[in-house]
């Protein structure tokens, strides 16, 4: 399983490569515009991310900005809806509007910071792999 983690707090990017670390092939990056970077260049390796953790509110590009153009790298290149990269929102926001947003721009999960490690691993076996 190849993951990518997203936000520009150093804590959250440790716990979750400490989460995921033991299953999966993790990169991350520090805020949407590098995220956009790497998604690009594993669609043109051909090696997808089965899922990305995106943070929200980061500097340069953020979480909404970022996930609307991943979804368009993934169309440009034929990946279509469902055969794409699975993604998490992760934030402290717990606003109607950030959420709907989330759901309206293509991610499949949103969840509220703090979370722990049985949290992050229920989510992921909902999703369908193995932990």
């Amino acid at each position: 399983m190849k993951i990518l983690i997203v936000d520009d707090d150093i804590s959250t990017r440790q716990l979750l490569h400490a989460i995921l670390m033991n299953f999966a092939t993790c990169d991350m990056a520090v805020d949407g515009q590098k995220a956009v970077e790497l998604v690009a260049q594993a669609i043109e390796k051909k090696e997808i991310y089965d899922i990305i953790f995106l943070d929200i509110m980061m500097p340069e590009l953020n979480g909404h900005e970022a996930l609307l153009e991943i979804r368009k790298l993934e169309d440009s290149n034929n990946i279509h809806i469902g055969n794409g990269s699975k993604v998490v929102m992760q934030t402290c926001l717990d606003d109607k509007e950030n959420i709907l947003s989330s759901f309206r721009e293509g991610c499949e999960y949103y969840i509220m910071k703090p979370y722990n490690k049985l949290k992050i691993l229920e989510l992921i076996e909902k999703m369908g792999y193995t932990v």
